[in-house]
Order: C-alpha cells, then sequence, then structure tokens
C-alpha cells in the first residue's frame, strides 16, 4: 500500500515535466522506498538507518520542490517572451446631454467601440478616477497682444487658474509655455513640469509682467542649457516626408540654419513644407497641385509648432503620464489645412488630449470674420476654429470664457472631465499590420435612468488610432 501511494505522489508531482526530471525524481523514489522496504538489519544498525531515511526523505522533498520551482520559473519567462498581444487604448468622457455632467457609475455593458464601423471586443475596462495615470498638464498661452494677451494682465483671472492648478492631487504637474505670434515670435517655458505652488505662481507672475511690458528677458533657468536641442524639434512621425538638413561639419552654425524639413501631402495634391530653423523659427510654404505656392509665411512660431514641442518635451520627460495640452488663446490660429492634419495625426499617434480656453474676440475681428474666413479657407489656411477642431477630434474640450471666474471655471472644468474619463481597449489579431492610415473610431454608450428611460448622452474620445509600427513578432523581442 505504501509503495502504491509512493508511486502516485512521483507521477502526481512530474507530470507535465521533461523526461529527464522525471527520471531523477523516480530514482530518487525508488532509492526510498528501497530503505523502507529492504531487509531487517541487526538492531545496532536500524539505528542509522533512521536519520539516513529521513535525510532522504527531505532531499527528495527538496530536489522535487526546486525542480518544480524552476520548471514554473522557465514557463513564466517563456510565456512572458511570447506575448504578441498589442492593445489599442483609448479615454471616453460620457455626459448627459440634459446637465452636461460627467457620469461615473457605467459598466463595460454600457459600452460599444466601433473600428472603422466594425465593432471590437473590449478586453479593458477600468474607471480613469479609480487607476489613471498620472497627468502631465501642458498650458499653452498665445498672449498676442490683440488676442488672449489683453486678458492675461488682470491678475484676477491668472489667480483664478492657479488657484485650480494648485487643486491638482499629487503626482500630476503642470508645464506652462507663454508665445507671442507678433514680431519678435518670442516664446518661452515659464516652468518646466512642476507641481510646487510657488513656481506655479511665478509663472503666472511673469505672464502678467509679459503682458504689460510686452518684454521679457528669457529665464535661463527654465530653458535647457543645450539651446540648440531646445529650437530643433525631432522630426514628427505625422509628416510624410523628412529630411534631415543639418550639417554636423559646420563650424560655427548660424541660427538662421535649418536644421529640419518637414512635408505634408493633402487630400487635394497640395503640400506643405514646413522648414525649422535653429534658432526655432519657422518657415512654412504651401504648393498647390499644379506647383504653385499659394502662402508662405516666415519666421513664425505658430499652433502647430507649439504643439510639436509641447508633446515632444512631454514623451521625453513624462513617458508614464497622460499628457493634456491646454492652449488658450482667441481661437485665431492661422494654420495650413494639410498643416493642421498633420497636427492632428501627432495628437493622435501620442494619445494626447487637446483643450482649449478661448477667449472674446475683439469687436473688429468679429466684424472682418466672416469675410475673412473664405477669403482664407480660398488660399488653404484656416483662420479660426483650428483649437476647437483638434480639441474635439483628440476627445478634449474647447471652452469659451469671457468673466474672471470663467478661467478657473474652465480649467477646473478640463481637469475634472480629465479624471472622469473611463478607460477602454481592445486586442489587434496578428495578422493586423500597419498599413499606414488612420482607423477610425466611435465610441457608443447606451445607458438608462432611474424610471428605465434611454438617457441622452454626450461621448468624447478620440476619433482614430494608427496602429503599431512593428510587427507583432517584434514586441516580443522589444519584451525581453
Amino acid at each position: 500500500m505504501k509503495k502504491n501511494q509512493t508511486s502516485h505522489t512521483v507521477q502526481t508531482m512530474t507530470q507535465g515535466r521533461e523526461p529527464e526530471i522525471a527520471q531523477r525524481v523516480v530514482t530518487l523514489a525508488r532509492l526510498h522506498r528501497s530503505l523502507n522496504n529492504g531487509p531487517r538489519q541487526s538492531r545496532p544498525l536500524s539505528l542509522s538507518f533512521a536519520p539516513l531515511r529521513l535525510c532522504l526523505n527531505l532531499l527528495l522533498i527538496v530536489m522535487t520542490t526546486a525542480l518544480c520551482c524552476v520548471c514554473a520559473t522557465a514557463q513564466e519567462t517563456e510565456d512572458t517572451i511570447r506575448i504578441k498581444t498589442r492593445v489599442v487604448f483609448l479615454d471616453a468622457l460620457v455626459k448627459d446631454k440634459r446637465t452636461n455632467l460627467p457620469i461615473s457609475n457605467l459598466d463595460l455593458r454600457n459600452f460599444e467601440v466601433l473600428d472603422n464601423g466594425k465593432p471590437r471586443n473590449i478586453s479593458y475596462f477600468t474607471r480613469e478616477g479609480q487607476a489613471r495615470k498620472p497627468l502631465a498638464l501642458i498650458l499653452i498661452l498665445d498672449l498676442r497682444e490683440d488676442g488672449a494677451g489683453r486678458f492675461m494682465k488682470n491678475p484676477d483671472i491668472l489667480k483664478s487658474m492657479e488657484n485650480e492648478l494648485a487643486k491638482l492631487p499629487t503626482g500630476d504637474e503642470v508645464a506652462i509655455m507663454a508665445m507671442d505670434i507678433g514680431e519678435d515670435e518670442k516664446r518661452l517655458w515659464l516652468t518646466e513640469f512642476t507641481n510646487e505652488r510657488s513656481k506655479l505662481a511665478g509663472a503666472m507672475k511673469r505672464i502678467q509682467a509679459m503682458c504689460e511690458a510686452r518684454e521679457e528677458p528669457p529665464d535661463e533657468s527654465a530653458k535647457p542649457k543645450d539651446k540648440t536641442a531646445e529650437a530643433s524639434p525631432a522630426p514628427q512621425p505625422a509628416a510624410v516626408g523628412t529630411a534631415n538638413v543639418s550639417d554636423p561639419t559646420q563650424a560655427e552654425p548660424k541660427p538662421s540654419d535649418p536644421v529640419n524639413v518637414e512635408v505634408f501631402k493633402g487630400k487635394n495634391g497640395a503640400v506643405v513644407t514646413r522648414t525649422t530653423h535653429r534658432n526655432g523659427n519657422v518657415d512654412v510654404k504651401r504648393v498647390n497641385k499644379k506647383g504653385e505656392v499659394t502662402i508662405e509665411f516666415e519666421d513664425i512660431y505658430d499652433m502647430a509648432a507649439a504643439v510639436r514641442e509641447a508633446t515632444r518635451r512631454a514623451a521625453e520627460t513624462r513617458p508614464n503620464s497622460q499628457t493634456s495640452v491646454v492652449w488658450i488663446s482667441d481661437g485665431i490660429a492661422p494654420i495650413f489645412f494639410e498643416d493642421r492634419d498633420a497636427t492632428e495625426q501627432i495628437l493622435i499617434r501620442d494619445n494626447v488630449i487637446f483643450n482649449s480656453l478661448t477667449v472674446e474676440l475683439r469687436t473688429l475681428f468679429k466684424f472682418l470674420m466672416p469675410i475673412g474666413k473664405p477669403v482664407a479657407g480660398w488660399m488653404g489656411v484656416s483662420l479660426f476654429g483650428s483649437a476647437r477642431l483638434l480639441a474635439e477630434r483628440s476627445g478634449g474640450e474647447a471652452v469659451k470664457v469671457s468673466r474672471v471666474k470663467d478661467y478657473g471655471d474652465g480649467l477646473s472644468r478640463i481637469i475634472g472631465n480629465l479624471s472622469a474619463r473611463y478607460s477602454l481597449g481592445f486586442a489587434l489579431a496578428e495578422n493586423e499590420v500597419d498599413d499606414g492610415n488612420m482607423h477610425a473610431l466611435e465610441v457608443r454608450v447606451k445607458a438608462q435612468d432611474e424610471k428605465g428611460k434611454t438617457r441622452k448622452l454626450m461621448v468624447s474620445s478620440r476619433q482614430g488610432y494608427y496602429m503599431s509600427s512593428f510587427a507583432p513578432k517584434d514586441s516580443a523581442a522589444r519584451a525581453q
């Protein structure tokens, strides 16, 4: 009876193991049985067998446990290396259409995700309020004197924004960039990513001083030591064609030397070329399908350049955070349609949520806008409304502000909606490869109220994604 029990134990422990390991365990078990069931020796010798049997029993247990652990560890390592699953993640904000307030009590059954019109099986679901990534919030202020700059002189407006930023939980950080689309094309980072109230307050005071004096010496402590790297954005994946024209052998590079050229081809055959110089200024030229230059901007630093720089900085310094940009302006941001589409690609590829706080237009601009927009559109330029479009496409918020309290409330609304989002994800099959095109995403939500009636909801999420550029088998090598 004892012999059968031992054999069964060995068979159970070695099931699914390598033949060589099983053979060693069986050999130890046979030795153990021979010692237990062998012929009885004289009494003096029996005293020496008891300790020996005990040692062999312990040895058998230790060897078996070690072998099991080795096999389990090897199996876990093999599983990690062989993972080929790619998951597309997206955040969704669901608000009640009547109250405009976020809804936070939905579950997986309420959601449906469509990829190019076809439903996807949602394999990942969580409420962002429960387990969200740290927030990397970037404020970009367009301080033109006839735009948002005329309101940033008001200390009460800046204080209301500062108070809202101070309410961010530990782990969330804010960086602030100020830019002035004027004759000097001045822009600078007023603060790097931080959650210190004193640094945010200092940045707000500098904004007020810049708007009042229209002249502020750059803060060297807020800029990287390598000014060349600061003024030379890396090529973005959104560009259809990119050429690096920098000459590393040049002894004394000039500030006006081009360091990066990006080419964007539009659907209508037009081509936009964006040339970035060593000093950070940008030349943008648009050529129609006939090869004629329709319009050209020189030495500018526009919304597209600001978004590129902000996105790149967040990716380099806060790769594990959720990046969100808040563009503060009067809504006037001249940008070529092709360049705007490329900026949208950057936001979607990097999963950056774009938001805007739009101040009141000057009365003169309100009268000229009905004439200026069609003329600009005929030349291939979006004059007004690009910020709202980018917010819609990336799943962000576009908030209009007028009164002093609107600035703090608007920023609070944007930050609060970032924290109230649902995180969804679906897996891509191994045979799905990157085709270079954006795949349209749509999130549908159905829910009932307490009376059993269908609720009227508004859903905000990024409206597309790009597949991973590497094959599934390459992801295993990267994991290793």
